[in-house]
């Protein structure tokens, strides 16, 4: 994870085998000689606030994923592409309103800087813009991330963002859900959480992520451990029949009547496949 500073200019990276080391003009904690695996799927977030970062991207298996240089997270202070001495990334609304609208000019300098060492195309590194008014935040969307070399993520703030940036660009609106917040950040983090997990070596079993809600379209089914039995609760039998056969199938039906119950519209999405 590399947090960039004003004047910054990157040194250059050095290789040890397999992994590749970069420093940067201002290192922070959970940055200083971290290394990164090379070719590592980079995260780089434009933000306000770098300081958020790496929240909880930097504990469990993402975390140690993170540590062990599996995964890079590089947040980009938009604050120091700001205009005049103030630094200055805000300005009021074109027509009249109320807030205020991040500056067509400063977020650009900022998707440059942070594009600058990109040498693939968008579908091998989108560039998105965490937004109310995006497209939802599903699991295909995280498999297809999961699928690229890395991404850019804008983490927006106060009213939004300069529609010239958007469509200049071409910028990929994504949203975490039909609801508002104070910043793009937690939407961010939790992007990049859902798609980390999927790349190799990260959860470290293949078959977690193959067998959990929206992997096959439905929720997922009812989960049980021990004890046996507790508070008078027992576990459903076929569990511990040892049937495998009986066992799948339980799972299925009871995963089609929870995604039936709660979230009908998850099967007429399959039924339109």
């Amino acid at each position: 994870m590399a947090r960039y500073a004003a004047g910054m200019t990157e040194t250059p990276k050095k290789s040890h085998g397999r992994r590749a080391i970069s420093a940067t003009a201002q290192p922070r904690a959970l940055v200083t000689d971290k290394p990164r695996l090379k070719g590592a799927w980079t995260a780089k977030v434009i933000t306000l606030v770098p300081d958020a970062y790496p929240g909880q991207l930097g504990v469990s298996l993402v975390g140690r994923a993170l540590s062990d240089g599996k995964w890079a997270l590089e947040p980009i202070d938009l604050r120091i592409f700001g205009e005049s001495k103030h630094r200055n990334v805000d300005d009021t609304p074109s027509g009249g309103g109320a807030g205020m609208v991040l500056r067509a000019d400063v977020m650009g300098r900022a998707i440059r800087f942070a594009q600058r060492d990109v040498t693939v195309g968008r579908l091998k590194w989108p560039l998105i813009y965490l937004s109310p008014r995006g497209r939802r935040l599903d699991q295909a969307m995280a498999e297809r991330f999961a699928a690229c070399d890395g991404i850019t993520l804008i983490a927006g703030r106060f009213e939004g963002l300069d529609q010239r940036v958007i469509d200049h660009f071409e910028i990929e609106e994504v949203s975490l859900g039909d609801f508002v917040m104070t910043g793009g950040d937690i939407a961010a983090e939790a992007l990049i959480d859902a798609t980390v997990r999927l790349r190799p070596g990260v959860l470290g079993n293949a078959a977690s992520t193959s067998e959990e809600s929206f992997s096959d379209g439905f929720l997922e089914h009812p989960q049980y451990t021990r004890p046996a039995i507790w508070e008078g609760l027992e576990i459903p039998d076929v569990l511990t029949s040892g049937d495998h056969g009986k066992v799948s199938e339980w799972r299925r039906a009871e995963a089609e009547k929870i995604t039936r119950d709660r979230r009908p519209d998850l099967l007429k999405i399959r039924d339109n496949e």
